[in-house]
């Protein structure tokens, strides 16, 4: 954990690019004698996989960033999957309809096993919802407005049954991994059997390397390689020269002055997707009544002091876009609520009207969580210091206490750094998430950021339950708006999803999930 003092210089469109190209001086200068990387060059059955992020676990009831989905689903499978186009496709289930408002039945594919041998039950399915909606904190519950329950049928189908209509369960199904009913808990898994392509041989969880040998007893279609290897490198200088080194074959999660550094170099190809994830500089919203940034009006207030547009340009340059909603334009049932609107003078004005000119921040993020992350808690902090604001920045090595932080258990702070990603293409999985936080969700820490705000968590409800599909459009835009309303983030963008790869790995599709189907990549000479 590093604690930075603020700054209190003004801002500067000099010192903007200042950063922007210290971004790409960091990358290009660091010898290859601080490289993490693994040694030796991977063999030529042997996929190679650097990771931003340390992959703690190849479950996912409490850890899902975005590039895990590519490991985690090569070993667990769900019912369904989001597709390219970012609807579900059958993986598990070899049907899956609605039957009236509030049940779907689903039908298990016929010879789907584990991989040791063993076959996917509807007892399986039942135990893994059981398991998720138990688990406390949990990433995936989060989704749900509520959890179906299982009836089976025969033994290869069962319907899912709610007391509300759950109009996207066939989406929200992607996330929930199936594993054997006898060896499933609610928590993450460490070890077990799964249904995927591949199979883990070795692993170990504090250093975030996982090896993964073909599932000899795969039910679908064989993967194109033997092996893959998941290397943790959260220092991307580090991962660029393992690229470039051709010691790693594919990186992820990479910042623009890394992607112009690979651009055009021989044997080195780059991809890019559109992004179902927002990263947000989001408000501590456990500030007790009569704190400033309990007030709407002080948290509007400070993102005017945010020059969001300089941000994009010049310390991004343009790899990522402003919101202007409260989830991405590329998800089913976004709506446009607003925009940021950097006017310093207004900033400082409206604060000393609300007497809250004297405020210091405190803003924490864990490494890693978006490209570019230092660099822009940097600005912040000159941006928020121009406006008269002190700041202090508090950065979180990965494998760190974070998440007892963002629960408000280990210490207070004012800002977040942090990024949500909607893996069902859906835009009520964001608002389900991150905004409908209830009392009895906070009692127990699963509220996002203690975000609790009534009004808004109804118009969520009314929008998850509305089985008509202009009507729930409708409701998805008002409870937007009224999120939108409350003003939750300082700042918040869009960004791509960008990974780099050496060019004999073939046929890898990158999603806007910033994923990939591992079954389908081959390699090539």
């Amino acid at each position: 954990m590093m604690t930075v003092p603020f700054a209190d210089h003004e801002m500067s469109r000099r010192t903007l690019l200042r950063w922007g190209a210290a971004a790409g001086l960091f990358v290009t200068t660091t010898s290859l004698a601080g490289c993490a990387g693994p040694t030796g060059l991977p063999g030529p059955g042997t996929l190679t996989l650097a990771l931003n992020r340390s992959l703690v676990s190849l479950d996912n009831k409490l850890n899902q960033f975005d590039a895990a989905v590519t490991v985690q689903r090569a070993v667990r499978q769900a019912l369904t999957r989001i597709g390219p186009d970012i609807t579900p496709e059958l993986v598990l289930a070899e049907s899956f309809e609605p039957t009236s408002d509030t049940q779907w039945t689903v039908r298990l594919r016929e010879g789907v096993r584990y991989s040791d041998g063993t076959p996917v039950t509807v007892d399986d399915v039942a135990t893994a919802l059981q398991m998720y909606e138990q688990v406390q904190g949990s990433f995936v519950a989060s989704f749900f407005p509520e959890f179906p329950t299982v009836t089976a049928i025969d033994e290869r189908t069962f319907t899912l049954d709610s007391s509300q209509p759950i109009p996207v369960l066939d989406a929200l199904m992607s996330n929930i991994l199936i594993t054997p009913a006898a060896a499933n808990k609610p928590e993450e898994l460490q070890d077990g059997v799964g249904s995927g392509p591949f199979v883990v041989t070795r692993f170990n969880r504090g250093a975030g390397t996982y090896s993964l040998t073909r599932n000899e007893q795969y039910w679908g279609e064989a993967p194109g390689v033997e092996r893959v290897e998941v290397r943790f490198l959260p220092e991307e200088s580090s991962r660029v020269i393992a690229l470039r080194s051709g010691e790693v074959d594919v990186i992820d999660s990479i910042t623009p002055d890394s992607a112009t550094q690979l651009q055009g170099l021989p044997g080195i190809a780059l991809d890019e997707a559109s992004s179902l994830r927002i990263n947000q500089i989001f408000f501590n919203f456990r500030k007790p009544e009569g704190h400033p940034l309990a007030d709407a009006r002080v948290r509007e207030a400070l993102s005017h002091a945010i020059d969001g547009r300089a941000l994009v340009r010049d310390v991004l340059t343009d790899s990522v876009t402003q919101a202007d909603g409260v989830v991405p334009s590329s998800l089913l049932g976004y709506a446009k609520t607003g925009e940021y609107t950097y006017d310093p003078d207004l900033a400082r004005s409206t604060l000393a009207e609300l007497g809250a000119s004297d405020l210091t921040l405190r803003i924490i993020w864990e490494t890693g969580e978006f490209a570019g992350d230092t660099f822009i808690m940097e600005a912040l902090v000159e941006m928020f210091g121009a406006i008269g604001v002190r700041t202090t920045l508090q950065q979180f090595e990965p494998g760190g206490d974070i998440l007892q932080w963002r629960q408000g258990k280990a210490g207070d702070w004012d800002l977040l750094g942090n990024g949500f990603s909607a893996p069902t293409g859906l835009a009520l999985t964001i608002l389900q998430g991150m905004y409908a936080g209830t009392a009895e969700k906070e009692q127990t820490r699963d509220t996002y950021q203690g975000y609790v705000k009534p009004d808004v968590t109804e118009a969520i409800a009314r929008a998850s339950t509305e089985p008509d599909a202009t009507l729930r459009q409708q409701r998805l835009a008002e409870a937007q708006q009224a999120a939108w309303d409350t003003w939750p983030c300082a700042w918040a963008f869009v960004p791509k999803s960008v990974l780099a790869r050496r060019e004999r790995v073939e046929g890898l599709e990158l999603a806007s999930s910033n994923s990939y189907p591992l079954s389908t990549v081959r390699l090539g000479a």
